[in-house]
């Protein structure tokens, strides 16, 4: 047996059913969890991304199961501005109109 990862929590299954070699593991959705998202990207750039928009979600016990635009709905955000913000950070980093697309607040 290999050495346990180190972005593994033991006995936990992924939503979804997503595993460290599935290809589609890499693309982000909306249905895509916080938890995911901070496994995504384990050098921190999620869980800054979260901090910049004003989403607690990387602290918060919701992260395991909450997809990523039920987290912008509870937070009164928009749920695809949120989404492009991820996206983006997934390929070339959010620009400053996305993240603050992601920030603003609906009704």
């Amino acid at each position: 047996m290999g050495a346990p990862s180190r972005t593994a929590i033991p006995g936990f299954r992924p939503a979804a059913g997503i595993r460290a070699s599935d290809p589609a593991r890499d693309e982000i959705r909306g249905s895509t969890t916080i938890l995911e998202l901070l496994r995504l990207f384990p050098d921190g750039r999620a869980a800054a991304l979260l901090a910049e928009i004003g989403f607690p979600c990387a602290h918060c016990g919701g992260a395991v199961r909450e997809p990523l635009t039920l987290a912008a709905t509870r937070h009164k955000r928009d749920p695809r501005a949120v989404l492009e913000a991820f996206l983006a950070l997934a390929h070339y980093g959010p620009s400053a109109e996305q993240v603050a697309d992601a920030t603003r607040r609906t009704a």
